[in-house]
């Protein structure tokens, strides 16, 4: 009769620390790409804030709108920066995870193993670092624009927790497109998607100021609007707890959904040819 092998003490508590190893090897991997890649850093920072000088001064005339709900464009328009932000994040986010899938490197890292897991959160770690500094970046641009954090420091710190979040829910929609296509190319694509349904929203206007049917419909449905209200509650009011955690909670249902996705194409993708 075999005799049964019994682990040692010190055996099971080993792979906790290798998992830990792990996924730091795979972040910081991840930060380095960002760090090098111009299209993880610079667009994700400077198209938005371009586009919100053009927003400013295209809005301007808004002010005098009956119920606008600030007297400083800037305090409106900056929460379209964050969520544009997060977009270009996320598909830059999405075009390394393609890359990856298309060099082999995720098939290959399966053989060490590393859980799957593993590389998903070593991934979105990189996103989570990259919304902290983009944070800093819309708020200083904001201030020079006469805006300012309406909820004092800790609306700083709300506002950089959001960043922080939208970028990993952005990049969580856009690894799960690259995980199904498994193409750079299919994701780049759908970039406009993205923007037209960013768009289609209170980006532009306040919900109760939008006098289209159909488009109030549809921007009341879009979980971009309550992305956006989160932020703006934070400039123009003193960060009101229900629209902070609709806007926080919707960008974590997105996150928690794509990633359940993504891990399952990806353990499936590992065992495929």
């Amino acid at each position: 009769m075999s005799a049964v092998a019994v682990p040692t003490p010190g055996a099971l508590p080993r792979r906790r620390p290798a998992r830990l190893a792990q996924f730091r090897d795979l972040a910081m991997r991840a930060i380095r790409s960002t760090a090098r890649g111009g299209d993880a850093l610079i667009l994700p920072i400077v198209f938005p804030l371009i586009i919100l000088a053009i927003n400013v001064k295209a809005l301007h005339a808004i002010l005098g709108v009956p119920g606008f709900p600030t007297k400083n464009v800037t305090s409106f328009a900056i929460a379209l920066t964050f969520l544009q932000g997060a977009l270009f994040s996320g598909i830059a986010c999405a075009s390394r995870m393609a890359a990856d899938i298309e060099s082999g490197f995720i098939k290959r890292i399966a053989l060490a193993p590393v859980s799957m897991l593993t590389v998903l959160d070593a991934r979105l770690a990189g996103v989570a670092l990259a919304g902290a500094v983009e944070a800093v970046f819309f708020i200083a641009a904001a201030r020079v624009g006469g805006a300012h954090v309406a909820a004092g420091v800790g609306g700083v710190i709300a506002l950089i927790a959001l960043s922080i979040l939208f970028n990993m829910a952005f990049a969580g929609v856009g690894i799960l497109l690259a995980v199904r296509t498994r193409s750079g190319e299919a994701v780049q694509s759908l970039f406009p998607i993205f923007f037209v349904f960013v768009m289609l929203s209170s980006a532009l206007m306040p919900l109760s100021l939008i006098d289209v049917t159909w488009f109030r419909d549809v921007a009341e449905a879009n979980p971009a609007t309550y992305m956006l209200d989160a932020v703006r509650s934070l400039f123009i009011g003193d960060g009101d707890l229900g629209e902070l955690a609709l806007g926080a909670g919707v960008a974590a249902a997105v996150l928690l959904l794509t990633s359940a996705l993504s891990l399952k194409g990806m353990r499936r993708m590992v065992v495929t040819p």
